[in-house]
């Protein structure tokens, strides 16, 4: 005759842990969102006021004075527009070759797999501000890429962070199914395709998202490629806004506000968009046994 063992039930939380929970929740969230929400009010003054009472204004005192003052010196559409292909063009390339080394790295078997891996760990280990002036004498002087988006999108196409996560997703995928699929007659390109990158889009949405915050918000780089105003991305623009054209403006911290609620706008907005699609997936789930 087998004995039973009763496994314990969980206890779940009482009313007021419940509460306390959502209390604490609800302030961190207050507390993390409170510079967002001083940036846009600022942003708003006609008149600054930098005292506790600037956070709930007058209603008389808001206007879009600033984003006007701050648009007829730098172009704020013209930023937005070359931040948008700057950074869409780092992502594209990001994506498209991390992916392939991604790929390779984790699945395919061939001499010097490791080696590679580890050189691409090694490049973390060296900041780019030291890879810089080499890569300006290169894009700028050898490429003659000056003045233009390509020589701005050109050092960020490949990014060692990207390879890694995608190796470490690729990895998860059972081998099984790369080979039912070969058995099937695809080619690897139509194994990545239409097997490995279904599998794993909190991968691809995550580099999406990391690569967005770094050239979105680059403002040395393209400095140096260019000095066109034309050309440059919003940051940079607002970069030489704060430096130069600041202190001369009606509202210099309001115009700086509002030219820095452009710039996050896009930034918070996708990753509203993108934070549902952050979902673990059941990779292992196309096996049996």
């Amino acid at each position: 005759m087998s004995a039973t063992v009763a496994t314990p039930k969980r206890e779940k939380p009482g009313r007021g842990g419940t509460v306390l929970r959502g209390v604490v929740l609800i302030a961190g969230a207050l507390v993390f969102l409170f510079p967002f929400y001083y940036m846009v009010i600022g942003s708003l003054q006609r008149t600054p006021d930098s005292s506790v009472t600037g956070a709930f204004p007058n209603i008389a005192n808001l206007t879009l004075d600033n984003y006007e003052a701050i648009n007829s010196r730098i172009g704020l559409l013209t930023g937005l527009v070359n931040s948008g292909i700057f950074t869409g063009g780092v992502i594209l390339g990001t994506v498209v070759f991390g992916m392939l080394a991604g790929y390779t790295l984790s699945v395919l078997q061939w001499r010097g797999r490791g080696v590679t891996f580890a050189l691409a760990l090694l490049v973390q280990v060296v900041p780019f501000q030291l890879l810089m002036i080499p890569l300006y004498v290169l894009i700028a002087r050898d490429y003659g890429l000056a003045d233009t988006h390509l020589g701005m999108i050109l050092p960020f196409l490949i990014n060692s962070t990207a390879v890694i996560i995608f190796r470490q997703y690729f990895l998860q995928v059972p081998k099984e199914l790369f080979d039912a699929a070969r058995i099937d007659g695809a080619s690897e390109l139509r194994v990545l395709w239409n097997v490995a990158i279904p599998l794993v889009r909190p991968a691809l949405l995550t580099v999406i998202l990391i690569t967005f915050i770094g050239p979105w918000n680059e403002f040395l780089w393209p400095f140096l490629i260019t000095k066109d105003a034309s050309l440059q991305p919003l940051a940079v623009s607002l970069a030489n806004y704060i430096s130069s054209v600041a202190a001369s403006a009606a509202n210099p911290s309001g115009a700086v506000l509002a030219g820095a609620v452009v710039l996050a706008a896009p930034a918070v907005a996708l990753f509203i968009v993108f934070q549902r699609y952050f979902t673990s997936t059941d990779i292992g789930s196309g096996v049996k046994g």
